[in-house]
């Protein structure tokens, strides 16, 4: 019963704390529809050991409620970060991030290099020694892969642009680590340790790309026959823990290994299975980690130094802002997308606290100035949120799109088109040809503002966000054409607009017939697999090449069609259409 007791109080009292913390921010601040971020933050602050944790010796029933050791939270952070990078694997593949190697390596590279030696050299002028000034840089350039990437839609330039730079982020740290270990006092012990490390992690990284490739199929495949989410989600923890394991044993990041483990699944037919399963452990991911930034926080210190850490967090933030908005408009962003992009990834990282701890462990920095970034840090992370309204603000006011067609009113009865790009735009001619009114919207400003230059009914808004829809007034739509090419996304939003119009049409474009099962499942009125629509129409050419009438070719088109909708949508357990009041776009507009 002891060693049953002496296990609750360190481990399973903290637990509770950080989960019930977690449990009551969320549905409190989705009510108000306010970020959860901030929230999540001052939590921490509120029960962690600078808050009302160090009041646990005069209040000893505060332990229960609270966390006084701040040596405690190093695990449950690390456990937020692993989840956070395992669901953005998820969400990405090795052929995207192949496609996007230049601008991982080329714009992710300057921009690190760029703003770490302008902070560098900043820095050394204020009184830091170069090696400090070198390490505080390197520490201070890199950019929240949690926040960032959880706050943006990666489907826009602006997503795209900071998925480039965070990823050359996260594969550089472990190289930086090393690099400052070098500069340490133990220099040559630190490169031999650094050849080693990555000849051990190479290995180790192969290794996981191979066993993946060939066990893990037949291990989904197993979970799949079982239909038993639960033995989804445990496999899926399994590979990822893992994963990060084995990374972590060769000297490398756990989150390194979590990210391999994601993009590994996301090679497989299961993916979009598993990605259902782990959906709400991403925001509890996300709020563990807020929670520990919170309580890493000294409000004894920060109110002792108050105006050089408000002046250090503003000069930090102003300057990774400019350097990375000149560097996209350089490589010929618009200016829109460069203030946006500039001023999201403009705060720390967590992985900055990662990186001042190494400095600290090699002596290159004093612990009171590790403590005083770590500060910074935090204060930068906490105002992430608001620094992407700000950026999404000043996007607008740098880059007005003027319409040069009256778009259609908005209590007037039109299809909406989600996406405009080849897809779209041949959806609208169509729609356009047969006097059917409707209204696009994207969040690429380049296809909007070439879109109204061409006269189509185009707007800028970002699907993903709730808001950007809802704006459309769907009410008085006639139906919703969903053509952008990102399947977990476009699933993701077939499920919400079901639940919010019952009766509203829903048309989709689907990668191929897999994809077109899970959107049926999802909601979807129509999904239209690219796959299947190409084989039809190159049998209706060879069928009219052969001589077939084209009366007769065209009837058993549709006839093929209509027999593999069906199965499709068996597929996707559905036994029939989704009940609409009205199922075509005559009816809905008459």
């Amino acid at each position: 019963m002891a060693a049953s007791t002496e296990l609750y109080t360190p481990v399973m009292s903290d637990a509770l704390v950080i989960l019930g913390a977690a449990g009551a921010v969320i549905p409190i601040f989705a009510r108000f529809r306010i970020t959860p971020v901030i929230g999540f933050i001052l939590i921490g602050l509120l029960v962690g050991p600078y808050g009302l944790g160090k009041l646990v010796p005069e209040h000893p029933w505060l332990y229960h409620v609270t966390i006084s050791d701040p040596d405690r939270l190093d695990i449950f952070a690390e456990f937020g970060i692993i989840l956070l990078l395992f669901s953005i694997g998820l969400e990405l593949s090795f052929g995207r991030l192949w496609q996007m190697r230049q601008q991982v390596f080329g714009l992710g590279s300057l921009e690190l290099l760029g703003i770490g030696a302008a902070l560098a050299a900043i820095l050394t002028g204020l009184g830091q020694s170069p090696t400090a000034g070198l390490a505080l840089g390197a520490a201070l350039a890199l950019s929240s892969t949690a926040l960032v990437l959880r706050i943006t839609n990666r489907a826009t330039p602006v997503g795209r642009a900071a998925l480039a730079m965070l990823l050359f982020e996260d594969m550089a740290l472990v190289p930086i680590i090393f690099v400052l270990g070098a500069l340490g006092p133990a220099a040559q012990d630190s490169m031999d340790g650094l050849m080693s490390t990555l000849a051990t992690g190479t290995a180790v990284i192969l290794g996981l790309l191979v066993i993946g490739r060939y066990m893990l199929p037949p291990l989904f495949a197993q979970a799949a026959r079982t239909k038993s989410p639960e033995l989804f989600l445990a496999a899926s923890l399994l590979v990822v823990i893992l994963a990060s394991l084995a990374t972590a044993a060769a000297g490398l990041s756990p989150i390194v290994g979590a990210l391999i483990a994601g993009l590994l699944i996301a090679e497989t037919e299961y993916h979009g299975e598993v990605e259902n399963i782990l959906e709400p452990f991403k925001g509890l991911a996300l709020g563990i980690f807020l929670i520990t930034v919170g309580m890493s926080i000294d409000l004894a210190v920060v109110a002792g130094d108050i105006l050089k850490i408000l002046l250090a967090t503003c000069g930090v933030i102003a300057l990774k802002a400019t350097v990375t908005a000149a560097l996209l408009r350089m490589m010929g962003a618009r200016r829109g997308t460069a203030a946006e992009t500039g001023i999201l990834m403009a705060s720390p990282s967590e992985t900055t606290l990662i990186v001042l701890s190494a400095a600290a462990a090699a002596q290159l920095i004093e612990p009171s100035t590790e403590q005083f970034w770590q500060i910074v840090t935090a204060l930068g992370l906490t105002v992430t949120p608001l620094l992407a309204m700000v950026g999404r603000y000043m996007a607008g006011r740098v880059d007005t799109i003027e319409p040069q067609q009256r778009l259609p009113d908005e209590q007037e009865p039109r299809a909406v088109i989600v996406g405009f790009g080849r897809v779209g735009q041949l959806v609208a001619d169509m729609l356009a040809a047969h006097g059917k009114p409707y209204v696009a919207v994207d969040a690429d400003a380049d296809l909007v503002t070439e879109g109204r230059r061409l006269g189509y009914a185009v707007t800028f808004g970002d699907a993903a966000r709730g808001n950007a829809i809802a704006r459309l007034n769907l009410e008085q739509a006639t139906a919703v054409i969903l053509t952008m090419d990102e399947p977990v996304s476009a699933q993701r939003l077939v499920r919400n607009l079901r639940a919010s119009y019952p009766d509203l049409p829903i048309i989709v474009r689907a990668r191929d017939t897999t994809h077109a099962a899970a959107l049926y499942q999802a909601g979807a009125s129509q999904a239209v697999p690219e796959t299947l629509e190409s084989s039809l129409q190159l049998s209706e050419a060879v069928l009219v090449d052969l001589g077939v009438s084209m009366g007769p070719v065209i009837a058993s088109i549709h006839e093929k069609r209509d027999q593999l909708r069906e199965q499709l949508m068996e597929e996707g357990g559905l036994t029939e259409k989704p009940s609409l009041k009205s199922s075509s776009l005559h009816d809905r507009s008459a």
